[in-house]
């Protein structure tokens, strides 16, 4: 589990957010202008290669989660339950499972070394609202991990709400344990235990820090 974090962390670094322009900028240069973005401030920024946690939390805040439709994601890891939560209790789920994402994986950012990412040509039509592109981690040692951003057009442009690395996807990776948590406690004890994972890794950090 904890190998498969550090890569989906891997592949959430590699975006930063880019301006928003008349046009929706299309999704596999928004994917590639943006991790150039990020890795740059990434190689140069001396305090968040040592894990200083507000560099961090700033960067991930305003250069990576713009990129990304958390409702949806919340929706697919929920899965069939979805609908038995209150909109009260989906609001509530979206906001944890993004504070969830965003400190499980902020430690990847630290973690950058010398990797590099490839994109392979996107293969869509100009009526498309819905794609997947594909890219691959390259790393000075070992195989290139490949990594799947599936996209949505909305009115805000176009918006992640999967990552698949090396085949396993994120929103798939969570929904196995949301299903068992509901199924022994319904939707409130799923809100319940990413409330608890949250406030117990908020401690952490203070502690740390």
């Amino acid at each position: 589990m904890m190998h498969m974090q550090r890569l989906f962390g891997l592949a959430l670094f590699f975006l930063s957010a880019v301006a928003i322009a008349a046009e929706p900028t299309p999704p596999d240069e928004l994917i590639k202008t943006t991790a150039t973005e990020v890795l740059e401030i990434i190689k140069k920024d001396k305090d968040i290669q040592a894990g200083n946690k507000k560099k961090i939390k700033d960067l991930i805040e305003g250069k990576i989660l713009p990129h990304f439709d958390f409702t949806r994601m919340t929706r697919l890891a929920v899965g069939r339950f979805w609908k038995q939560a209150t909109p009260e209790q989906q609001t509530e789920l979206t906001n944890e499972f993004r504070s969830l994402l965003v400190r499980t994986y902020s430690a990847s950012l630290t973690s950058y070394k010398d990797q590099t990412i490839d994109y392979k040509p996107l293969k869509m039509s100009p009526t498309d609202t819905d794609v997947v592109v594909k890219a691959a981690i390259q790393q000075s040692s070992g195989r290139a991990i490949p990594i799947d951003y599936t996209l949505a057009k909305t009115n805000n442009g176009w918006k992640i709400y999967d990552i698949a690395v090396d085949g396993v996807s994120l929103v798939v990776n969570y929904r196995s344990s949301f299903a068992q948590e509901i199924q022994q406690g319904g939707v409130a004890q799923l809100i319940n235990t990413l409330k608890t994972k949250n406030s117990n890794g908020a401690v952490a950090e203070s502690k740390k820090g």
